[in-house]
């Protein structure tokens, strides 16, 4: 990074800006300020009256964030709030562009301006230091905590930290509850912002002048998972999860917490083509990981969670090596690149929820033979996407972690889900003692140390992971592109169990909340719209098409039986068509819980696809196909909802296709059922 060529004094920069200083400033402490790159962003910090670190951001000559406080409580010391002055100052800039091995587009611009503020307490509180950087882009903003190495200060055992949001206008929030039992797995709150009660992040806000906010966190590294507490009126304030040590983060000094992210924007859009969190990640640890290929998949899996199979052995049980090659040949036939075998392994035959110290990942169960189906499967070239399900022991799973990894990679495994199906506070963690073990929370210090040794153990081993039950994307992929998606929302699953579980809105808020953390495996492809009991889903049958453009994985699962998939041709074909990687991605058109259009360019051919999902109320929407290559003609195949399409009755499958002529510029009427979607696939003609 180069330095700035100059500096702002910060009364001016804040005056020309029409950003009012924070109230009840230190007046013999001077404000630090700095601006984003295209200078709509202004950033204000200093100390209070009572010498605390405050910080302040507007936008566009408005007050954004008004004065917020930093800093944290410790459990073993005076807590770092108060007595602070600012000792000095560092600026820099960038400018960048890097490339992805996968993901939703292929290279990504990173520009932006820092500073880094040193701060320093009085000799009350021991003259500790506290660096706090804070990075502004044109279309988002973070913040860290950078503790150096200080005499006094050797182990920081921090009860909560002290970030401050104190959102300045009002608005409308979009938000699942935080530090819950089931791990996010919640149906969307649509609600005024001070009715927010404690947030999981992303957590998106509309504001009444039509800027669009989310709020997250980047780089979480051996540190607690923040939630995001409203305090009172429109102020937030961050609260970590918990750990059995007492303080919920312990670090030895130097560190760095992770960053504290808002996506801003003018429109819902501006907040998805944004790349903030992955920008504040450090670049690929890994190097080349070209092992990996994005791809599409089947699975024994949507038979257990219908109760159709069962995971533990016996007459029900799913995972058979011959219905392992029966789905193996399907993959085959249809150009799937894997398929999914979960209760394979020994250890699912007792109540394995919540504990799961029978679970074995190297031996398989009598009537799976591994060695023979990972064989038959590379005869066919297709992959075992392997399954490892913890039930919550993540010292059972560790112990055992370098021997299973290095039989997945002489097996030819490359890719594997793990699960952690347990309350939160139902992880089994190492203790400090040979043979002790205690209980962590699902997204405290300790499972976020676990899962990135999981995914370092798996590097090693050419394996990528994808985590169920996680700890919340933060754009860690970046430096490790072997952690390819996880899940950390309500998945597909829960239509398998009531009729209309997730709702006709589940999907169009999906995407501009949770999955503005990172790809999700949300396992899409129902044909057959119903679950368990014959339930039905919130969804029509364009709208399981749309699903593979509106939620990103760079792997795919088409989720029926095959059998039933089978029954759908055309649908099978675009399914086996539609890429899992792409060189460009454009949200088109949508708005937040509403409805979301993507169009998205295959990083290996010319073609692109458009389509997505709607909610509950059917629309009529124009498509600009602008963002197709000038001069080319391309032949449009169409999957959109039948004439009298709903997902409320038989009609959800009802589904119409025809053919266009389409080139740059042009528009295409399109008209969303209730609960329903689309999918075009472009194609370019000589």
């Amino acid at each position: 990074m180069r330095p700035l060529k100059c500096l702002v004094p910060a009364f001016a920069l804040a005056l020309a800006a029409g950003a009012p200083l924070p109230a009840a400033a230190d007046t013999a402490n001077p404000a630090v300020t700095a601006a984003s790159p295209d200078g709509t962003l202004v950033l204000t910090v200093s100390t209070d009256s009572s010498s605390r670190p405050t910080w302040s951001l507007s936008r566009k000559g408005k007050l954004l964030i008004g004065t917020s406080k930093l800093g944290f409580t410790l459990t073993d010391g005076l807590n770092m709030v108060r007595g602070f002055r600012i000792v000095g100052s560092d600026t820099a800039s960038a400018n960048e562009t890097w490339e992805q091995p996968w993901g939703e587009r292929r290279f990504v611009t990173d520009k932006h301006n820092e500073v880094l503020v040193r701060f320093q307490q009085n000799d009350e509180y021991g003259n500790r230091q506290m660096n706090v950087r804070f990075r502004l882009f044109d279309n988002g903003f973070g913040l860290r905590y950078e503790l150096p190495e200080q005499p006094g200060l050797k182990t920081m055992k921090i009860a909560d930290e002290w970030t401050e949001f104190n959102v300045a206008q009002l608005g409308t929030a979009w938000w699942v509850t935080g530090l819950e039992w089931n791990r996010e797995e919640q149906v969307y709150q649509r609600t005024p912002i001070d009715s927010v009660a404690t947030a999981q992040t992303p957590i998106t806000m509309r504001l009444d002048d039509g800027t669009h906010l989310a709020f997250h966190e980047a780089a979480l590294v051996d540190y607690s998972a923040m939630n995001f507490k409203r305090a009172e009126g429109q102020l937030f304030r961050s609260t970590l999860s918990p750990s059995s040590r007492g303080a919920s983060v312990i670090r030895d000094l130097p560190f760095n917490t992770p960053w504290r992210t808002i996506r801003i924007a003018d429109s819902a859009a501006g907040i998805v083509e944004n790349d903030l969190e992955l920008n504040l990640n450090e670049p690929n640890k890994l190097g080349n990981v070209s092992w990996f290929k994005p791809m599409k998949y089947v699975g024994i899996w949507w038979g257990m969670i219908r109760g159709d199979w069962s995971w533990a052995e016996g007459p029900r049980h799913g995972a058979t090596t011959t219905r392992a090659k029966q789905y193996i040949d399907f993959a085959a036939q249809h150009g799937f690149g894997g398929v999914l075998v979960e209760g394979w392994d020994k250890g699912w035959n007792h109540d394995w929820f919540g504990h799961g110290q029978e679970f074995s990942y190297t031996e398989a169960v009598p009537d799976f033979d591994l060695k023979a189906v990972t064989a038959y499967a590379a005869s066919k070239k297709v992959q075992l996407i392997g399954h490892n399900e913890t039930g919550g022991n993540i010292a059972n799973y560790e112990a055992q972690l370098e021997d299973a990894m290095k039989l997945y990679q002489s097996l030819g495994m490359h890719s594997v889900k793990t699960g952690y199906v347990a309350d939160a506070g139902g992880i089994i963690a190492p203790g400090d003692k040979p043979g002790e073990v205690r209980m962590e929370f699902h997204d405290g210090q300790r499972q976020v140390q676990h899962h990135l040794k999981v995914v370092e153990a798996a590097a090693k081993y050419q394996v990528a992971i994808d985590a169920h039950e996680p700890v919340k994307d933060t754009g860690l992929r970046r430096t490790y592109p072997n952690w390819i998606d996880r899940e950390g929302a309500r998945g597909m699953e829960y239509n398998a169990w009531g009729a209309f579980a997730n709702g006709p809105n589940h999907e169009p808020t999906l995407v501009y909340t949770r999955m503005l953390s990172g790809p999700m495996d949300f396992t899409p492809g129902v044909l057959s719209l119903e679950g368990a009991n014959h339930a039905p889903l919130a969804s029509t049958l364009a709208k399981q098409l749309g699903l593979y453009l509106a939620i990103y994985s760079p792997i795919q699962m088409a989720a029926d039986f095959v059998e039933t998939l089978a029954k759908y041709p055309k649908e099978l074909d675009f399914i086996s068509k539609v890429p899992a990687d792409w060189s460009e991605s454009h949200l088109i058109a949508g708005e937040v819980g509403d409805y979301a259009i993507f169009a998205r360019k295959d990083r290996n051919s010319a073609d692109w696809y458009v389509g997505g999902v709607n909610g509950s109320a059917a629309r009529d929407v124009t498509l600009s196909m602008d963002f197709l290559d000038p001069g080319k003609t391309y032949t449009a195949t169409v999957y959109k909802d039948g004439e009298g399409a709903t997902y409320l009755t038989d009609a959800r499958h009802n589904i119409a296709y025809t053919t266009l002529t389409l080139r740059k510029g042009d528009k295409v009427p399109l008209w969303l059922a209730a609960g329903g979607g689309a999918a075009i696939r472009l194609h370019p003609g000589k």
